[in-house]
Parts: C-alpha cells; structure tokens; sequence
C-alpha cells in the first residue's frame, strides 16, 4: 500500500534536494521542495505540512535557526522535523534534538532508511493528533454528561427541599429564597463559580433535617418548649445524616450540618468558632438569619429588612461573619437585591 502525507523537503544543492524529492514522490508523497531555508520558512507557515526533511549546512539561515522558527510559529511548532545532514558530529545532532528534531539521518542515506524513518514519524504524528482529538472529543462528550449530571442532581435536590417544605406549609419557598440570597452574597464576594454552585445547592436542602421534626412542632403558632426546641435544634444534625452518605463534588452534608454555628462559638450542633466553619456555611447562616426575620413565621409577623440587616449588623463578628456581612448589605443597598416571587 502506497504512502500518502504532505512533506517538505529543504536542501541548497540542487542534486540532493531532486534525489530526497524523487525518492518521496516514488513512495507516493506529496513533495513540495525549497532551496533555501528562507524559501523553506515561507512555504511552511503558508501551507504547514506534516513532516519537515531539513539539511543542516546552508548559506544565509542554516538548518537549525530554520528549526528554531519553526518551532516558534504556531502554526508549525507541531511539525515533525528530520534532519537529513551530512553532519555527524555528536555536538550537531544534540543542538538538533534540543531545537525540537525528532530524528537524525546522515548523508549519505539508505533509500529504505530514510523511507522507514519517514513513514514511521508521519504515523506517530498522525497518531498523537488523533489522540489529541479523542480527548477533545470525550471531553465535550464528558461536559455534556456532567451538564446533564448536574442538572439531575438539581432536580432531586429540588424535590427533597420541596418534600421537607410540604410538612412546614409556614416556610414554604425558605429554602429557595435562602439560597438567592446566598448566591448574589456568595457572587458579591468574588467567589468561584463552583463554589457558587455548591452553596446554592447546600442552601435548598439547608433544612432538609427538619424532616425528622414533628409537623405540629414546625408550625406550632405559639413559643416553643425548651423540649421542642431541643429537637429543632437537631434538623442541622440529621440534615447531616440523610446528605452524607451522598457523594457531592461538595461538601454539602458539612456546609448543612455547620449552618448554624456562630463566629464565636455559641451556636449548634458542634460550636465551632471562626475560620473552624465553613466559609459557605457562614454565608448560608447570614442568608438564613435574614430571609427569616423578614419572612411570616407562625410565632410572629415579618420584621421586615431594616431589622434584619440591624440584625446581622449588630453582631458582625460576634455571631456573624464580618466580611459576609458586609457583602449581604451590600446586595441589598447597592444592588437592590430583591426575593423572586
């Protein structure tokens, strides 16, 4: 079976740049030749082909500052080069390699030689070109299929928040809106966006513990029993239980199981302090505190948004994370952040 493949050929004696052509085409190659390394350059960057057969010894640019552009343009620097020398020195063959030459034939060449050096560097570039293909191409099969992960996982997580809001008709639409909030918060801050996605998803299951909590207890219209609350108080660490087994690309059982944890150590389950919590869990904590103090609760009328943001204000650093804070009253003053309907 005959070759095929797009070669330049590059050699200032005329005789040895006619014989390397005829061998070439006799093989069934597209030759394009040039005498010059100037002429070589030219023909390369217009039309790249895939292998470059390069003689060292030439007036005006020699071989290896030939290679060393090559390399340097874009459009070639993935262009196999071989040099075919009558240069043999070790010194000559080692600055080839280093400029990026892929093989080394010495004049004068077996016919067979060279062929079998040609044929298999076009194989090997051929191959690691298709390979490289392969990855692009799984890579946007595997984005897809993360896309359509992502949104499945979206979708159950939406289902479980909306399981949990059915016993709690008073809080129907908390958890949603909690995790608007901690969005724009968490977007004010500069975070990445995959960290966004993680607090977003934390946020709507952020009370998804509250499932093991009796109905009657969660819209109990009067003051709750230090009995009641104590098994309030439970729903971050049984929201921990139910999400850790499931494996997120976050870590969304913690952020729960820490969303009510205070700056200074005073909140539940485990009162952490500081930097020992989460950084979205701060941020859900802040969007909790005030989506609730605005919101009806069976207990009591919304507060309102002065009072909530008075709220998390007057405990910047104490209960609430400072910089956190910061960013919330920033959403809400300079951007004019508004719950969606």
């Amino acid at each position: 079976m005959r070759n095929t493949g797009k070669i330049l050929a590059v050699d200032d004696t005329p005789a040895s740049l006619r014989l390397l052509t005829d061998i070439l085409k006799d093989e069934g190659y597209e030759v394009r030749a040039a005498i010059s390394g100037e002429l070589a350059l030219r023909a390369a960057i217009l039309n790249p082909p895939e292998l470059v057969l390069l003689d060292i010894r030439m007036p005006e640019m020699d071989g290896f500052e030939v290679c060393r552009r090559l390399k340097a343009s874009q459009a070639t620097q993935d262009v196999p080069v071989i040099f075919v020398s009558a240069a043999s020195e070790t010194e000559e063959k080692v600055r080839g390699f280093e400029l990026g030459a892929v093989d080394f034939v010495t004049k004068p060449y077996q016919r067979d030689e060279l062929l079998a050096r040609v044929r298999t560097h076009l194989e090997l570039n051929r191959l690691r070109h298709h390979l490289e293909d392969l990855v692009d191409e799984r890579t946007v099969e595997l984005r897809e299929s993360e896309r359509k992960l992502r949104a499945s996982l979206l979708e159950s997580i939406t289902a479980l928040a909306a399981i949990v809001e059915m016993r709690d008709p008073y809080t129907a639409g908390h958890q949603r809106r909690v995790a608007e909030l901690a969005v724009a918060i968490a977007r004010e801050m500069k975070l990445s966006d995959e960290m966004i996605e993680g607090i977003h998803l934390a946020s709507v299951v952020h009370d998804v513990g509250k499932i093991r909590v009796p109905a009657e207890i969660l819209s109990k219209p009067g003051k709750l029993t230090e009995l009641e609350f104590g098994l309030i108080k439970e729903h971050a660490q049984n929201g921990f239980e139910i999400l850790k087994t499931i494996e997120f690309p976050w870590s969304i059982a913690q952020i729960v199981l820490q969303h009510h944890e205070r700056m200074n150590g005073s909140g539940y389950p485990r009162g952490l302090s500081g930097e020992h919590i989460l950084l979205e869990s701060r941020i859900v904590t802040v969007a909790d505190v005030v989506e609730s103090m605005i919101s009806h609760r069976p207990y009591r009328a919304g507060l309102g948004l002065e009072a909530a943001l008075a709220e998390i204000e007057n405990n910047k650093g104490s209960l609430f994370d400072a910089a956190v804070v910061e960013a919330c009253v920033r959403v809400f003053r300079e951007q004019d952040f508004h719950f969606k309907a």
